[in-house]
């Protein structure tokens, strides 16, 4: 028993040690440094694919919403219906829901599973970055906002089809 005690011991030891070693590749701070520039893309966009993801950024981009998310999650459809139950997201009855957005935390989840196309993605976009640029959970406040993001999308579309 004695044995086990002192092994443990030991190897516990070692690993506090070996939580300092380095690569050698360390930067020191040194005061001088400053703050990275924010973007327009200063948001981090998780599990979607590189297509998807381009997508979006481009969308949102063309949309110039006021407030942006700080996350955009996509997740498959059983981690979507769990998060949406944990959130106490309410859909009214009959009907169902590809993307919602967590206003105090400005993360938007979408269904991956329910992913349809890239007008898809910016249409249903547009409603949740409606929902934080008014700041409302209501309906009413976040359409009344995407349609301006979305008259930006039919233009910028048609500039490009040009």
């Amino acid at each position: 028993m004695k044995l086990r005690i002192w092994t443990a011991l030991i190897l516990l030891g070692f690993t506090q040690f070996g939580w300092g070693q380095t690569t050698g590749n360390s930067i020191v701070a040194t005061g001088k440094e400053t703050a990275v520039e924010s973007s327009s893309n200063n948001y981090a966009v998780i599990g979607a694919t590189a297509g998807q993801e381009a997508s979006l950024r481009a969308q949102i981009q063309v949309m110039q919403p006021s407030v942006l998310p700080l996350r955009v999650l996509f997740v498959p459809h059983r981690k979507y219906v769990d998060t949406a139950r944990i959130f106490h997201l309410h859909v009214p009855a009959g009907y169902t829901s590809a993307m919602f957005t967590h206003l105090p935390s400005r993360t938007t989840f979408i269904d991956s599973d329910r992913y349809q196309n890239e007008d898809w993605l910016g249409y249903w976009m547009a409603h949740e970055l409606g929902h934080l640029a008014s700041n409302s959970t209501k309906e009413e406040d976040a359409e009344k906002v995407a349609r301006e993001y979305r008259k930006r999308l039919k233009q910028a579309l048609v500039a490009n089809s040009r």
